[in-house]
């Protein structure tokens, strides 16, 4: 296990289609496990292996309800429903947040780390987890859908304002 730097905005690699997981091996369980060690270190609800330095469509979601981690191989949003507006932010854009418009229901298809197919049905700040780390992997970052970019230093913080703190997807 080893925790993994993470890529910042002007990184090329953020900004490509990410290739699919053809083969399953010992390189796609250790890039798992490191992404993992280093999403729990960096205290995201998400990450996807672009923001590592890898471009196959590996991504990682927190299920902040069930506090359930999937790890997701080749992800495809096949399903979408209504409307939600919100703020996120991405350790690959650090100090910034934006008003971001997602769907706020959505089903993915994927491969686990097994090679089964999953259907996940999602909601809320999970949907808008899954569909951010979808986003990296076809090269897109927050900042490039935001209706609104903000710059979020800890000194326009206010810790007993909700609406204030925003959660960093990574």
């Amino acid at each position: 296990m080893a925790l993994r730097a993470i890529r910042k905005d002007s990184d090329p690699v953020l900004h490509k289609l990410a290739n699919p997981v053809k083969k399953r091996g010992a390189w796609l369980d250790k890039l798992l496990t490191d992404m993992e060690e280093t999403m729990v270190f960096e205290r995201g609800a998400g990450l996807a292996a672009p923001q590592v330095g890898i471009s196959k469509r590996v991504i990682l979601a927190l299920d902040d309800v069930h506090m359930k981690l999937y790890k997701l191989i080749n992800p495809t949003m096949i399903a979408q429903e209504g409307e939600d507006e919100g703020f996120e932010g991405c350790l690959s854009v650090p100090d910034y947040v934006g008003k971001v418009k997602r769907a706020e229901t959505i089903t993915v298809e994927a491969l686990n780390p097994s090679g089964e197919k999953v259907i996940i049905e999602a909601e809320g700040f999970f949907a808008r987890v899954l569909q951010h780390e979808i986003d990296h992997l076809n090269g897109i970052l927050f900042t490039d859908i935001a209706s609104e970019v903000f710059e979020n230093t800890p000194d326009d913080e206010d810790e007993d304002d909700e609406e204030a703190q925003v959660e960093v997807l990574v």
